[in-house]
């Protein structure tokens, strides 16, 4: 068998393609580990990223299975996300009286903090609540202006739109005796 020797040139151009091989093996290999690496997580990229939950794709109910302490009762506004789409809530909805007609009745609920509002992230079919406080009318004096309310008008946090949700109660229609307050929504 004959024996071939390299000639130094030779030699030198064999390592420096074997170099380059090499160099181009470890590129792939790198190239393959940032595709196959696992992405972050998508619970912190999709909470951040969710828009806001609008008006429309919102269903809102009151719980009426309400408490009541000292000349006040307190109700659940349900906020049901049926958009079919993740979105956030953080903060106060509006709330305030309405009559049949949906004209507002006296003053708008203030809000009542309770801590610092935090972002509810809503999945697709998943509900948060928001606390209503109604002050018993019948405990206040005359100045109040005792009035039948048909329901809440709701605005979610963040949103210009509303929708009535039903439900009837006396109220006072004088704007500067206050009778509602409201929390922040929250998940329970």
């Amino acid at each position: 068998m004959p024996h071939y020797s390299l000639h130094p040139d030779a030699r030198a151009r064999r390592s420096v393609r074997l170099g380059a091989c090499a160099l181009a093996l470890l590129a792939s290999i790198v190239v393959l580990l940032v595709t196959v690496a696992p992405s972050a997580p998508a619970a912190s990229t999709g909470a951040a990223s969710a828009p806001r939950c609008a008006t429309s794709g919102l269903v809102m109910w009151l719980n009426a299975e309400g408490s009541g302490t000292a000349g006040s009762f307190y109700f659940k506004i349900e906020l049901a996300n049926l958009s079919g789409r993740t979105c956030t809530l953080a903060g106060y909805p509006g709330v305030s009286a309405v009559n049949l007609r949906g004209r507002q009745i006296g003053a708008p609920a203030a809000r009542e903090v309770t801590g610092k509002p935090g972002v509810v992230t809503l999945a697709p079919e998943a509900q948060t609540t928001a606390i209503v406080r109604v002050v018993d009318v019948g405990a206040l004096p005359a100045s109040c202006h005792p009035a039948p309310a048909a329901g809440f008008r709701v605005y979610p946090p963040g949103q210009s739109t509303s929708k009535v949700v039903p439900f009837p109660f006396r109220t006072c229609s004088n704007v500067h005796q206050g009778t509602m307050s409201v929390r922040a929504v929250k998940n329970e």
